[in-house]
């Protein structure tokens, strides 16, 4: 039987991936991607051949059965378009096939986006609550930002470029305009920028300049007031 490894890969630069990241991506049998096109073109900047095998939000359960025949057969490696695979991505419904058929699983760790932004925020890094995506609709979001609104640590979540504005108004609504807080967008590439302020300022920001690229929010706990933004933009 073959072990199931999740491969970090790049959130941006190609050259933040490990030595273990390269050798398990050439000698597994099979890469299972989120996105095969966003996959292929880091394993050609490394000259790469392994047989890739899509698999996303819309693989079934016919895609399982499949992963698990060839994991019966030799080393299968899961990775998502970044970071690492099964935190707010697809890989999830495969880790869990896999543990209960009893087939080896382990880690090849990688970056992931919300820690590069935790550690750029300005905010406490000592604890956070980790939200992953927001809901879609206001309703839902703002059910959910007002059950942790009393969360005393950083919160952390990802938000796209569409619905950023339109979560930072929530956010606002349910946590106060006055709570600092930190939006990053393109992390270790060209154009990386980090804005800092309170919810007011940064939802301000962005309503003047359009949000373009993934976003992971950071938000500082119920403890955290005004006084201790960082009232600083780094880009």
């Amino acid at each position: 039987m073959g072990t199931l490894y999740l491969v970090g890969t790049p959130i941006g630069n190609l050259e933040d991936i490990t030595l273990r990241a390269l050798r398990v991506l050439r000698e597994v049998s099979l890469i299972a991607a989120e996105d095969t096109r966003v996959t292929r073109k880091l394993l050609s900047y490394y000259d790469i051949h392994t047989p890739l095998t899509s698999f996303h939000d819309y693989s079934g359960p016919g895609k399982l059965r499949l992963l698990l025949a060839r994991l019966e057969a030799g080393d299968v490696a899961l990775v998502c378009d970044a970071g690492m695979p099964g935190l707010s991505d697809p890989g999830y419904p495969l880790v869990r096939a896999a543990l209960a058929a009893g087939v080896p699983v382990t880690t090849v760790p990688g970056p992931t986006a919300f820690v590069s932004a935790l550690l750029l925020s300005g905010l406490p890094t000592h604890a956070f609550h980790y939200l992953g995506f927001l809901p879609r609709k206001t309703g839902p979001r703002r059910r959910l930002l007002a059950r942790v609104a009393q969360e005393p640590d950083t919160l952390v979540m990802y938000e796209s470029p569409h619905r950023l504005v339109a979560a930072l108004r929530d956010m606002e609504a349910e946590l106060g305009s006055d709570r600092p807080a930190a939006v990053a967008r393109e992390l270790t590439k060209r154009f990386e920028e980090v804005v800092r302020g309170t919810i007011a300022a940064v939802r301000a920001h962005f309503e003047a300049h359009a949000p373009r690229g993934e976003f992971t929010v950071l938000v500082g706990g119920a403890q955290e007031d005004a006084a201790n933004t960082v009232p600083d933009r780094a880009s």
